[in-house]
């Protein structure tokens, strides 16, 4: 599980920020809301908000570039267009096996060179007293060489920096930092990354196709979605009508010499009433995106995964984007994690649904992108568990909020408009703003 992300001269980064998945367990409401394991207190889900083009799906970036750099992937990582600097830092805390860990790196994108790595143990004893153990800490430009392993500890100034230091050498040779891989490795398999304005659904045809309880569960998800649907399969293709011509001739066998994912897709069916028709050609775009995300909902929560989500409320209904979070929210949720950027204010919802840690925000200005948490806000500044956040939010106080002037742009548009109909125009603008 991602107990805290932290990056530096990263896409719309800047300066450094901070994202927290951390439970502050001075506030007990919603306590199922928390993963709690070896004394460390960790959030089952985060929903981030704020205004288009401020930086949400940046973050979403920073995560899967670190999650491709752990897993030896190209890592298109880009530091900020207004920094004279080449280096992107990233960092991650997270759990895994009810421990503790921490790593870091510096890429210098010119170069194409890791020129600093840091990963850490961090455990808690009965006190809560947090004690840090370093396995491993290389600065190429400092020349500094931390390592647990004493024989890496010489290698470190000689070996390449085109990579990190456990894919450049051959760590079954020493004991802590062939461990090490294997943590990070395992951590970064874990994450799943969507983007819901184009997720494929080829991850639920896969699982679609191997008849099993996943598959069933899959299914069930689907049909509980209220979609009136009475079932949901992946059929062979001896099983799909194709309507001919009058004579009902058979087709050419070109018309079926379509690529394999599409064919995959034809072979999704819905069943409505006892009709059997393909998911891809009747199906509307919400009920798509739903069968494409229920995969990825199923696994996460079966296999303790951590489900990244970018846009959650595209083209979904409110009342579905509740349940989704709702699940692992849950008590009988015990490993699996949802970080997700979304717009509906419907789920900013801290009377029912959410602890204020569980809020996030992302803030552009002139001046730079600020990440921060509705628990940054205290009770002088007038946010309580009791208050209504989200009238909060849509009057500008939480900040994180586009202040959109199309006003203008009408008038534009309508050229030489008299007077009283600019006020009338300008009144109604006012009304929608709230």
């Amino acid at each position: 599980m991602i107990i805290e992300i932290r990056a530096k001269n990263c896409y719309a980064f800047e300066e450094s920020i901070t994202f927290s998945m951390k439970a502050d367990m001075r506030n007990k409401k919603f306590g199922a809301n928390v993963h709690k394991e070896n004394n460390f207190n960790v959030l089952k889900t985060v929903g981030i908000y704020g205004p288009n083009n401020a930086g949400k799906t940046c973050l979403i970036k920073c995560i899967r570039a670190i999650k491709n750099v752990l897993l030896n992937k190209k890592n298109s990582l880009m530091p900020n267009i207004f920094s004279k600097s080449e280096v992107c830092e990233l960092g991650v805390t997270f759990m895994a096996s009810g421990r503790k860990f921490s790593y870091d790196f510096k890429y210098d994108a010119e170069k194409e060179e890791y020129i600093y790595e840091s990963f850490s143990e961090l455990s808690k004893d009965r006190h809560n007293n947090e004690t840090e153990v370093c396995w491993l800490k290389k600065d190429t430009r400092d020349d500094l060489c931390e390592c647990t392993d004493v024989d890496v500890k010489a290698m470190i100034p000689v070996v390449s920096k085109n990579n990190l230091l456990c894919y450049v050498i051959d760590t079954s040779k020493f004991e802590h930092i062939n461990e090490m891989k294997q943590i990070l490795v395992g951590f970064a398999e874990k994450i799943d990354i969507i983007n819901m304005n184009n997720i494929p659904m080829q991850h639920t045809i896969e699982l679609m196709k191997n008849k099993n309880h996943l598959q069933e569960k899959v299914v069930d998800f689907i049909k509980n979605a209220d979609l009136y649907m009475d079932n949901f399969e992946y059929v062979d293709m001896d099983k799909i009508q194709i309507k001919t011509g009058e004579d009902n001739e058979k087709p050419d066998e070109k018309v079926l010499d379509i690529p394999e994912n599409i064919m995959d897709q034809i072979r999704l069916v819905s069943t409505y009433k006892g009709v059997h028709v393909p998911s891809m050609m009747f199906d509307s775009t919400g009920t798509k995106k739903i069968a494409a995300i229920a995969s990825y909902v199923i696994e996460a929560l079966e296999q303790g995964r951590v489900l990244v989500v970018d846009e959650l409320d595209s083209s979904i209904h409110f009342k579905l984007t509740r349940a989704i979070v709702a699940m692992f929210n849950n008590e009988l949720n015990t490993s699996a994690q949802m970080i997700f950027t979304v717009h509906d204010i419907n789920l900013m919802d801290c009377k029912r649904m959410f602890r204020k840690e569980q809020i996030w925000f992302v803030h552009k200005d002139e001046d730079g992108v600020y990440v921060y948490s509705l628990a940054d806000f205290t009770a002088q500044q007038g946010v309580r568990d009791t208050t209504d956040i989200m009238e909060k939010y849509r009057k500008g106080a939480l900040g994180a909020l586009p202040d959109p002037e199309l006003i203008n742009s009408l008038l534009s548009i309508k050229g030489n408009v008299r007077g009283n109909d600019v006020a009338w125009i300008e009144k109604i603008n006012k009304k929608l703003e709230g």
